[in-house]
Order: C-alpha cells, then sequence, then structure tokens
C-alpha cells in the first residue's frame, strides 16, 4: 500500500517467515532465548547451503526469514529434521519435498562466510512487551520515540557516529503480539505499569555486526555470531534490519560473549 518514493529504499527479494516451534506449540514467551535453541538445527545448515536468513526474536518467539526463490533449497535442508507446515487458508497443511522439487538444484557449499567486525556498545537494553488493548495509552509516546526524537547519538567533534552509545529502538506487531526493544532511559518515559517484562526484569547489551551495511545475499553472517553463543549456552536476543545485524545478550554475560567473539575473530586468522 505504499506509494514508490525516492525516499523509499526497498530490497528486490521477496522473504518468507519461518517460525520453529516444539512439539507442535509456540514456546512460551516468558523469557527472550533467541538464537541459542535454534542456532545449530536451522541456521547452520541453511548457511552451509548457502542461504541467506534474516532473524527477527521477538518477545513471544522467533522467527527467521529466506527469500522465496531459496525455498526448495530450505525445504531440502530442514526436511530430514523437521516436520514442515504451510499456512493455507488458516489451516498447516504438511509439505514435503516432493512439493518443490520442481527445478530444484542441489547448491554447492557455502564459501567461508566474511568475519564482519563486531561493536559493543554501553547502552543497556530492555526487551518488552505491551498488552494489545493497553497500546493506546502508549501511542502518543510510542510515535514521539520513533518519529521524532530517536535521532542518532553524533559526535560534532568528529561528525560521526558515537559508537559507545548506540540508539536502538525496534517495535514489532505480530498477529497482535507486541514486542519493543529500547534502551533503558528510553524506557523511564513510559508508564512503568504498562510494560511488562520478564520476571527477572534484566537488562541486555548489545552486539552490532558489521561495519558497513551487509546486504542480503550473503549467508553465515548470523551463524556465525550464534553458533559460539549456542556452544557456551548463552542466550541471544537477535534482530536483523536493513542495514546491520543486532544481538543482544544479558548484560551480566557481554564480558563472556565479547571475548568468544574475539577468540573467532582470531581463529580465522
Amino acid at each position: 500500500e505504499l506509494p514508490p518514493s525516492e525516499f523509499m529504499q526497498v530490497a528486490d527479494s521477496t522473504w518468507l517467515v519461518l517460525s520453529v516451534v516444539s512439539n507442535g506449540r509456540e514456546p512460551p514467551g516468558c523469557q527472550a532465548t533467541g538464537v541459542t535453541k535454534i542456532a545449530r538445527s536451522v541456521i547452520a545448515p541453511l548457511a552451509e547451503h548457502h542461504v541467506s536468513v534474516l532473524m527477527l526474536s521477538t518477545y513471544q518467539t522467533d522467527f527467521i526469514l529466506v527469500r522465496e526463490r531459496d525455498l526448495p533449497v530450505v525445504i531440502h535442508t530442514l526436511a530430514g529434521e523437521f516436520d514442515i507446515y504451510k499456512e493455507e487458508s488458516g489451516e498447516c497443511v504438511p509439505v514435503t519435498c516432493d512439493d518443490v522439487s520442481n527445478g530444484f538444484l542441489k547448491p554447492k557449499p557455502a564459501a567461508s562466510p566474511t568475519l564482519h567486525p563486531v561493536q559493543s556498545p554501553q547502552t543497556r537494553f530492555c526487551v518488552l512487551t505491551v498488552a494489545p488493548d493497553t497500546l493506546p495509552a502508549i501511542a502518543t509516546m510510542l510515535i514521539d520515540v520513533l518519529f521524532y526524537s530517536h535521532g542518532p547519538p553524533w559526535d560534532a567533534a568528529t561528525g560521526s557516529q558515537d559508537l559507545d552509545s548506540i540508539t536502538f529502538f525496534s517495535f514489532s506487531l505480530i498477529e497482535g503480539y507486541i514486542s519493543i526493544v529500547m534502551d533503558a532511559e528510553t524506557q523511564k518515559r513510559f508508564p512503568s505499569d504498562l510494560l511488562l517484562t520478564s520476571s527477572t526484569g534484566e537488562l541486555w547489551r548489545m552486539v552490532r555486526i558489521g561495519g558497513q551495511p551487509l546486504g542480503f545475499d550473503e549467508c553465515g553472517i548470523v551463524a556465525q555470531i550464534a553458533e559460539p553463543l549456542a556452544a557456551a549456552d548463552i542466550s541471544a536476543y537477535y534482530i536483523s534490519t536493513f542495514n546491520f545485524d543486532h544481538a543482544l545478550v544479558p548484560e551480566e554475560g557481554i564480558a563472556e560473549v565479547i571475548q568468544l567473539l574475539q577468540q573467532r575473530q582470531e581463529s580465522s586468522r
């Protein structure tokens, strides 16, 4: 419905959403665990078969977006480990390899992905949700934060962005469920009784992946971050955006995460 505009940049691919469920049920939304639980079983095999993914963690669950043209490879790659269903008219219908085999070519093994730099700003973040019926009570504040008062921190002396304090605000509304990521200072502007978080009320730190916009054709970006964290059993809340990828980890674990990623960097040299 959005009109063409010189101010809007649109990727040329159409994406489909994969949702990973356990025993036919969505995982509970009491704790954000992100890519940790699905890194080895889904993300890594897709990277090995040269499938580029976008990752979107939400408060309730996690979604993997794949390009529509890659669907035959995705089905063939995951069918051995997963029961795969597609939604038709609100019903879940089983999908088999035969359904998408027309024109399927077994992909060549992917080359080693580029090892992108990571940055870890000092900003502390909150992962939150809001009951849909209370959304109107914070709508004005949301509009202000989204469109008027959330410009990137800029160092006037150097003419560059201050990466020690990154500005990041994510709002998603998926099938009626709301998920918000905001920095701890911004959270103070909202009525505390309307923002719902996990029982521990933990704060998160961010690792931003990429020194420049990543694009959409490269594969393995999520895997190279997710796999070492999964091996160390560290929860990660992962959000791919148009330009960069962002992994949020519990604040108390940020030192271990940085150490793991530094070891990854050194071992690749």
